[in-house]
């Protein structure tokens, strides 16, 4: 792994960021520290590989990814400012967490102690609850995917392989922790979700995995057919691991379920104070780490971890592994990648701008910055993406995480998220300005958006010069819980010769009344 400083050459970086320092590169690409320009907010850009910015399949991949962060907000679920598509480049633009990977934690530690186990436990099925109710499965839970605060807290990263629930899909995700309708490529459901994450709860306990298979084809068969040995688990607590790792899907209880479950049994087991001392035994281990810490100046890349996520196919009760890489998932420590094929290809792009939200941002690595009011109120999704895969022996192993990012420190909420069902009425749109930012090529699109109703809705720019035939990215942004909206886009057409028109169009899912709308300015002489 190369440390290099960010944004020289020929790399593209996203319009409104100053780029600090790269946080892991790998196949995929590269994620990147930055400080939100307008607000001072550090965020974590991953950007995805010049090399495959032509690949339309691994492009589709990555949009689709952002598209499924942008419907999920969630204090435990890293959070999604911004997806930018343009000609040269594309990039997710997430929270950014400070802390270390939950991998970090038991490379150092081992077990980590039943209490601080049974709060990531819990706030991992809050991140995953909301997940579910917005209809995603996860398929690549690990714990090289849940980012550690500095307070104890967690937060939920990389959807690089989520697909909608119910969707057919090819045998994917990380041997390790892979339930065993995952291993046979049957539909994603919310249930291979929760095996996954009793797996890391398992090994959280213990420090070592659910089984020791030593390649793909022996975990597979131990993960279909060998029980658990839970001798060595905490009495208390063996009750929850029966549960999420029993073979039938139908046999796992669903995570509110679980959670209920996990409560009672922590409560019998610990005490009522159990959660209290789990977070701050969290907090203690993740102190002695932080040098790893996105924020911290003198943090150094770790080494590859011996992990991997695999995609492919089983065929005739084999595993192929897949080349390539579909989603990368990096955090302090290291990248990673994979490839499968894309869920949906329909154009994702901006969501808001990220805002300080009344957080003291770290000292001595990013500055300060006078809070700017955000264009629209920031998804809660979470930090950067992480996603470190688990152990592969067939294939050269790496480590990815996602770049954490300290957000206010998140409540644990007692319930899972629901997704709003309010309309969001009439959708009316106004550009208020089309016009060149300070950079040569960059352009400014202002804009409102009133709604008659507080509903949920999705606002799209689209840019390209002369006609739609010469498309110059898109840009997407989730809002709701208001009637009237300021939205900004931004979009790089350095790119383009100095002739012809560069032209924006705006629209929004439901449909404006009226339709599109859509502002022109001339290309600047040559």
């Amino acid at each position: 792994m190369t440390q290099h400083t960010p944004g020289t050459e020929s790399e593209w970086t996203v319009p409104g960021y100053q780029a600090v320092r790269v946080l892991g590169e790998g196949a995929g690409g590269r994620v990147v520290l930055a400080r939100h320009t307008a607000t001072g907010v550090p965020v974590a850009i991953k950007y995805l590989s010049l090399r495959l910015r032509d690949d339309r399949e691994f492009v589709a991949r990555f949009r689709a990814e952002a598209r499924l962060l942008g419907e999920l907000r969630h204090p435990c679920v890293v959070a999604l400012y911004e997806y930018v598509e343009a000609r040269r480049g594309a990039a997710i633009v997430m929270e950014a967490v400070d802390g270390v990977s939950l991998r970090a934690l038991l490379r150092r530690h081992g077990s980590i102690g039943p209490e601080a186990a049974l709060v990531l436990l819990k706030g991992s099925l809050l991140g995953l609850g909301a997940a579910h109710a917005a209809g995603v499965v996860h398929r690549d839970y690990k714990p090289e995917n849940v980012l550690v605060r500095a307070d104890g807290t967690s937060a939920l990263a990389d959807f690089g392989i989520a697909v909608r629930t119910g969707r057919e899909t090819e045998a994917a995700g990380t041997p390790a922790y892979m339930p065993p309708e995952q291993w046979r490529g049957e539909p994603a459901g919310p249930a291979g979700d929760v095996y996954a994450a009793a797996a890391v709860f398992f090994e959280c306990l213990t420090g070592r995995r659910p089984f020791p298979g030593d390649d793909v084809t022996a975990l597979r068969l131990q993960h279909l057919r060998a029980p658990v040995t839970l001798d060595d688990v905490p009495a208390p607590v063996q009750g929850l691991l029966r549960e999420g790792l029993a073979k039938d899907p139908a046999e796992r209880p669903g995570v509110e379920e679980f959670l209920a479950d996990l409560e009672r049994s922590a409560v019998e087991g610990y005490g009522a104070d159990w959660e209290e001392r789990g977070r701050r035994r969290l907090a203690e281990l993740a102190a002695l780490l932080a040098l790893l810490f996105p924020f911290t100046a003198t943090a150094t890349l770790d080494g590859s971890a011996r992990a991997l996520t695999l995609l492919g196919r089983v065929k005739r009760g084999g595993w192929k592994a897949a080349a390539g890489a579909a989603a990368l998932a990096v955090v302090a420590g290291g990248v990673t990648s994979a490839t499968a094929r894309p869920h949906d290809t329909a154009t994702t792009a901006a969501s808001s701008v990220p805002s300080v939200s009344g957080a003291p941002l770290p000292s001595g690595t990013l500055g300060t910055s006078a809070a700017a009011t955000p264009t629209s109120a920031p998804p809660t999704t979470g930090a950067p993406s992480s996603g470190t895969p688990s152990e592969s022996p067939t294939t050269t192993p790496s480590e990815s995480t996602a770049a954490p990012v300290e957000s206010p420190t998140p409540t644990t909420p007692s319930t899972v998220a629901t997704t709003p069902t309010d309309s969001p009425g009439t959708i009316t749109i106004t550009i208020g300005s089309w016009q060149r930012g300070s950079a040569p090529g960059t352009l400014i699109a202002q804009a409102t958006v009133d709604t008659t109703g507080t509903g949920p809705l999705t606002v799209t720019a689209d840019f390209y010069v002369d006609t739609p035939a010469d498309p110059y990215g898109s840009q997407t942004q989730p809002l709701s819980g208001s009637t009237h909206y300021p939205v900004t886009f931004t979009a790089d057409f350095s790119n383009h010769p100095c002739r012809g028109t560069w032209i924006v169009s705006l629209t929004s899912t439901p449909a404006p009344a009226g339709g599109p709308r859509t502002a022109s300015l001339d290309a600047p002489p040559c």
